[in-house]
């Protein structure tokens, strides 16, 4: 997939003086104001339909000629608990073509990214279906900074929703190219025999597929700035290998290199924002297939580490590619290391689909990722490195084993199986995330998201300026 291949799925804003109709946001708290604020006809109108500012309401207002005039969306209570502040996102799915502006958002930049994440659609087997409603700019907002933010989230979720089809390692590493060219990075690609001998791990996952397995590498800014090192998982698809995963668990499988998907696009607000930092991003790119070649349950294999796994499921292929990799980033010895991966069900089944895990033993890279995510509307939850279950992945035959055998705290030694492979760098943060969308919510279409990616631009925003 080529850039130019990747569809055009979020358009930018229009300038902030385009005549639009206007979007009055209202909540609980400003509805009698806005209320009496109202053409008399308006009022009526709204009293008509019954309109409340509860989260989502609409009411289209006529003018005197029967044509739209205003637009009231309600906001509910933002000191709500459950408040979203994306809510904005959900407008571009209910208003009719045209061109709107907002009045009165509170947060105008977090409106305005709202409403163009909000207006992705995935067009590249469809055609129509996308959103008509555009938007003018809010005044006094970074659009520059909004629509970077935009394009790249939708350049990844256009990654993830790609079937693997159409989207293998050779694709994924074109996408990486792509965004080096545009961004002035430079792109190394180990694969085939410098692949088996330098990153044994990530070749034997990959060995039993057509498609060939591969280490993308790209770099970009000063060599002597600050070092932050990105490492994305990229399983094009995800059969589990010779532990083949039930057919049901298997459909959502083109979206297990969502974590390179998150990585690219937090590497593409980076670069496109000029922080001042030596970025490297690595992408593990395989497909886990089943042929006479795969890898089997109780292999013992070796690590670009030194160290040597024994297979105790071939389906925990995601940590064995990020192993080689981590260790890699390890080596070169960055500030921070940050590793995005669709790793676990344990995850899942502990935070649900929407809240990524997040493991570190730095106390004061947590704070900063927990500020980050609120900050970016991007939230993560801490889960614990706990030590003591570091014995779970002991094996009898090799340094360890890559899966604990029982049914406790899958994503804990999970994480800890990975900080095997990154024993020097403290500051190393892993993101566990499911990088899906099961249903439509503001902001979020159903389908491939790239969780942790704006968070991941907030905070080195907030560390290395832009």
């Amino acid at each position: 997939m080529t850039q130019a291949e990747i569809p055009a799925t979020t358009r930018g804003l229009l300038p902030g003086d385009t005549q639009a109709v206007p979007v009055t946001l209202v909540t609980t708290g400003d509805w009698a104001v806005v209320e009496s604020g109202l053409e008399p006809a308006q009022r009526s109108f709204a009293q008509a339909i019954g309109f409340t500012p509860k989260a989502g309401s609409l009411a289209l207002l006529p003018g005197p000629d029967g044509s739209l005039a205003r637009v009231l969306f309600g906001l509910g209570d933002p000191e709500a608990a459950n408040y979203d502040r994306l809510l904005v996102g959900k407008l571009p799915g209910l208003l009719p073509e045209g061109i709107f502006r907002l009045e009165n958002a509170a947060e105008p930049h977090e409106a305005a990214l709202a409403w163009l994440m909000g207006s992705y659609r995935f067009g590249r087997y469809r055609s129509g279906g996308g959103t008509k409603a555009r938007l003018a700019a809010p005044a006094g907002i970074d659009v520059a900074e909004v629509e970077r933010i935009a394009a790249a989230v939708a350049l990844g979720r256009d990654l993830v929703n790609t079937p693997a089809n159409d989207l293998g390692p050779a694709e994924i590493e074109a996408a990486a190219r792509a965004l080096g060219d545009r961004h002035g990075a430079t792109v190394t690609v180990t694969e085939g025999a410098a692949l088996a001998e330098g990153y044994p791990l990530i070749h034997a996952v990959g060995a039993a597929s057509p498609r060939a397995p591969r280490l993308i590498d790209l770099t970009w800014g000063p060599a002597d700035a600050p070092r932050v090192t990105l490492v994305g998982k990229g399983v094009a698809f995800d059969t589990g290998g010779l532990d083949l995963k039930p057919s049901a668990a298997m459909l959502l499988m083109k979206k297990d290199m969502g974590g390179a998907a998150a990585a690219l696009a937090a590497a593409d607000m980076v670069m496109g924002a000029g922080l001042t930092l030596r970025l490297r991003l690595l992408i593990p790119a395989v497909e886990n297939a089943v042929a006479g070649n795969a890898f089997r349950p109780g292999d013992v294999l070796p690590s670009r580490a030194g160290l040597s796994v024994e297979i105790g499921n071939t389906d925990a292929e995601g940590r064995l590619i990020l192993a080689d990799a981590l260790a890699l980033a390890d080596a070169d010895a960055p500030e921070l290391i940050l590793d995005f991966s669709t790793l676990t069900g344990a995850a899942r089944v502990a935070l649900g689909p929407d809240l990524p895990a997040f493991f570190t033993e730095d106390d004061a890279l947590a704070e900063a990722v927990a500020r980050a995510g609120r900050t970016a509307i991007d939230p993560v939850w801490r889960m614990p490195l706990h030590a003591p279950y570091a014995s779970l992945l002991d094996s009898k035959v090799a340094d360890l084993n890559n899966v604990s055998g029982g049914p406790f705290a899958g994503a804990i030694t999970a994480a800890l199986f990975l900080r095997r492979f990154a024993p020097n760098t403290r500051a190393h943060g892993h993101f566990d995330l499911y990088g899906w969308n099961p249903s439509t919510k503001p902001g979020r279409p159903e389908g491939g998201e790239v969780q942790t990616a704006r968070l991941t631009y907030a905070l080195l925003k907030a560390r290395y300026g832009g």
